[in-house]
């Protein structure tokens, strides 16, 4: 079992997602000196997890349901909107329910198995998912999906439609959309953690705009952009709508054969 006192002076290692969306979680999370902060891209998260590399890790909820993890969500702060998420989108030269092969960027499972699961249940198409090369003008390539900053500054203008799966998803279910939660393994031993993530996210939310003033430009925003961004388009706490949200994803990724294991999301 890893402990804080099995890392030296106690140091816990977090994993955090590279993108300006992560920004109001960890405000000050860097001037503690019990933590160190590892950014990555949201697909690199889990597997280092997995390797011990990080004792805890902002991970795509998809990934809390692959065997052989037991993991616990640590935390109510979380990456999620309720409608628009903006950075989430899918850029097609075809209306949505004429898609049939969609070339997807790799940075989040989440986000491919949502594309996956939304057209399956809105215009019951069984995409065809192909990794995205950063390529649109790759043979037939009818449709692609991108998330994160690349979304804002993306060249894909030959791409008439988009498609925001935030908003997708709400108009499905009605329902907000959890993208990426706090996860630990089962029997790890945190001590304020849990706290210090829900302050730290307190502490963001009050100063997103300041954050997207800061960090924004340097990620390719227009300030103005950033700030409506954090502000309007995204959520970070886990209530009782967004739980809600969270197991119908689950039930209906199970149903469409993406998870092959009866597991249900666990809260510390």
């Amino acid at each position: 079992m890893q402990t804080l006192s099995d890392q030296p002076n106690s140091v816990l290692r977090l994993g955090v997602v590279s993108y300006l969306n992560a920004k109001p979680l960890i405000e000050g999370l860097d001037r503690d000196p019990s933590l160190t902060l590892r950014f990555e891209v949201p697909s690199r998260l889990a597997p280092l997890l997995d390797a011990n590399e990080v004792d805890v890790a902002l991970v795509p909820i998809i990934e809390f349901f692959q065997p052989p993890r037991h993991w616990q969500i640590v935390s109510d702060a979380c990456i999620a909107c309720d409608g628009e998420t903006l950075t989430v989108r899918v850029f097609s030269r075809v209306p949505p329910k004429d898609i049939r092969r969609l070339h997807v960027d790799c940075d989040s499972r989440t986000s491919i198995a949502l594309a996956t699961v939304l057209w399956r249940e809105l215009y019951g198409t069984q995409l065809e998912l192909i990794p995205y090369a950063n390529d649109p003008e790759t043979p037939n390539c009818e449709a692609v999906l991108l998330i994160g900053d690349k979304v804002v500054n993306n060249t894909l203008i030959d791409f008439d439609i988009e498609t925001d799966l935030g908003s997708a998803w709400k108009t499905l279910t009605g329902l907000p959309f959890v993208f990426a939660a706090w996860a630990a393994p089962m029997d790890s031993e945190l001590g304020d953690l849990a706290h210090n993530l829900s302050s730290a996210r307190d502490a963001g939310v009050a100063s997103a705009e300041l954050l997207a003033a800061d960090y924004g430009p340097g990620l390719k925003w227009p300030v103005a952009q950033a700030k409506r961004y954090l502000t309007k388009r995204l959520k970070f706490t886990i209530g009782p709508r967004y739980h809600e949200g969270m197991q119908l994803f689950l039930e209906l990724t199970k149903r469409h054969g993406l998870v092959q294991v009866d597991r249900e999301l666990c809260f510390a």
